[in-house]
């Protein structure tokens, strides 16, 4: 059901108006719609995405191989098992997957494709937000009084791209994985992958079932994990038991060996390293150094560990068809890369895996009664609220677990909160920090303990977290599921109000249109 407004001069008669505004179509965002509008049946709400096509990072990435890097009876939604045999699944069946369940809940017709969010603005004496979409090369505008950022945390547009030098002179093909080329024949070729994460470890393997030879060329190494692709016991309990306990099972014993593993680097990262390092031995050998390969100067999940399924990495690496080089690059020349080693990599293909390049909220700027808000000057309100800044949720996963875990945590807590309101007959709920707290508290990372460069490039421009309820970003799903499941909404940190200009009720006059 949507509505339009047309009593305000401040908005064109146009505008379109929500109750909810979902801002990305990924993940994430149609996780969101389908618990609007099964929780939130006397709400409405539009999902806006600025491509063409549900799924996200599972749509936009398309380089050989691509998968998850953590199992899907935990990636997957709550509500919607995942029923394929291999839990470690590739792109495809997870786009499959997100597309399936907007289809099956209804959500797709809720979803407005190619618009893009550039700008936000909240109407303090409206209770609502005012947002420049570009759709089509124009600008249209939309409103709604919350707005549920899914928009997830790196920018479509360009991935992170170190200044290589002499680069312009290689002869053969450059490629990024985020814009991979689906013409590129690498069959009989030689090519080098810089990087030595999850992009890195996921195309070695799969490229070297065709190229010639395939180098993995890192600066440092990363500490890797291996899994098979196939969960024996999630697919046993799928056999005998019914489908939604089965995935219930199989979700709580994973996130509670995610949680277990990841304490455990907390608490006693020399014996988890031991671990990981005597696991990489027993596969490789003596084939290469694995102190030198894989052995990073860092403690387990200080950055994210990367996995390899079925041990493909080892396979190849055993096989010959790939090596690990672990040096750092002197010069791209025309036929290739040359190390500081002295080392020369020829090369006809060099796949720069490099990594991302973050965005706060998608790349928006956003201004509360026309104040443009400076993110890094607030505190985040358990991880997905910034302070003074009503009305807007925003969704970010786990960096030491599945991200989905998190989102259907926010996204569940949304609604209860679009419910409160509907029942309080208020507009407007707003995380506020006291002065004497907001002094004397100490300022932590957005994301706390967590080394790895795509985040350490950015945590500045993000809201500080505390060390005190609820200005915390636990990481932490236990923590988390009693944050946004148990506590109540009304926590004396976050304030609920009616618009403050007029009587909430009648602020504007809302014309119903189906």
């Amino acid at each position: 059901m949507e509505s339009t407004v047309g009593t305000s001069k401040a908005f064109s008669e146009e505008s379109a108006y929500f109750d909810v505004i979902v801002v990305g179509a990924g993940l994430s965002g149609i996780g969101a719609g389908v618990r609007l509008q099964r929780d939130c049946p006397d709400s409405s709400f539009a999902i806006i995405e600025r491509r063409e096509a549900i799924g996200g990072t599972w749509d936009i990435f398309r380089y050989p191989g691509i998968r998850s890097d953590s199992d899907m009876h935990t990636l997957g939604y709550d509500f919607k098992p995942w029923s394929a045999e291999k839990a470690i699944a590739d792109g495809t069946s997870i786009r499959e997957y997100v597309n399936a369940t907007a289809d099956e809940y209804g959500v797709r017709e809720h979803i407005r494709f190619q618009h893009q969010l550039k700008s936000a603005n909240w109407h303090s004496e409206l209770g609502q937000w005012v947002l420049s979409v570009e759709s089509a090369g124009a600008m249209v505008e939309y409103r709604c009084n919350v707005l549920l950022m899914c928009a997830g945390y790196y920018s479509y547009d360009s991935g992170y791209q170190p200044e290589f030098p002499g680069k312009d002179s290689f002869d053969g093909t450059w490629v990024h994985p985020q814009f991979w080329p689906q013409d590129l024949d690498y069959s009989n070729k030689k090519v080098v992958v810089i990087g030595s994460g999850a992009t890195a470890m996921t195309l070695v393997p799969n490229m070297a079932s065709t190229a010639k030879h395939v180098t993995m060329l890192q600066r440092s190494p990363t500490y890797v994990i291996s899994r098979p692709s196939i969960d024996a016991g999630a697919n046993w309990l799928r056999r005998h038991l019914p489908e939604k306990l089965a995935y219930a099972l199989t979700r709580w014993r994973n996130t509670v060996w995610q949680q277990f593993f990841y304490g455990l680097s907390r608490v006693a990262p020399s014996i988890l390293r031991r671990s990981l390092l005597k696991k990489v031995k027993s596969e490789v050998g003596d084939i290469l150094d694995v102190e030198k390969h894989f052995t990073p100067d860092y403690n387990p999940w200080d950055q994210r560990l990367c996995l390899v399924p079925d041990d493909d990495l080892f396979e190849v690496l055993k096989s010959g068809k790939a090596d690990v080089v672990t040096d750092h690059i002197a010069l791209i020349d025309a036929k290739g890369i040359s190390l500081k080693s002295g080392q020369h990599l020829e090369a006809d293909i060099i796949v720069s895996a490099t990594g991302l390049n973050l965005l706060v909220l998608g790349g928006a700027e956003f201004s509360v009664d026309g104040e443009p808000v400076d993110f890094s000057k607030e505190w985040t309100y358990k991880g997905m609220m910034c302070s003074n800044v009503p009305n807007m949720i925003q969704t970010f996963g786990y960096i030491n677990a599945s991200w989905t875990l998190r989102a259907d945590l926010i996204a569940h807590w949304t609604t209860r909160v679009v419910n409160h309101l509907k029942a309080t007959g208020n507009s407007q709920f707003t995380p506020r920090i006291s002065s004497a707290l907001a002094q004397s508290m100490p300022k932590r990372l957005w994301i706390d303990n967590f080394s790895a460069g795509y985040m350490q490039r950015v945590m500045h421009l993000f809201p500080k977290q505390g060390d005190q309820s609820p200005w915390v970003n636990p990481q932490n799903f236990r923590k988390d599921r009693q944050m946004f499941r148990d506590e109540p909404l009304e926590d004396g940190a976050l304030s609920f109000e009616s618009a403050t200009g007029v009587d909430a009720n009648d602020a504007v006059e809302i014309k119903k249109a189906s």
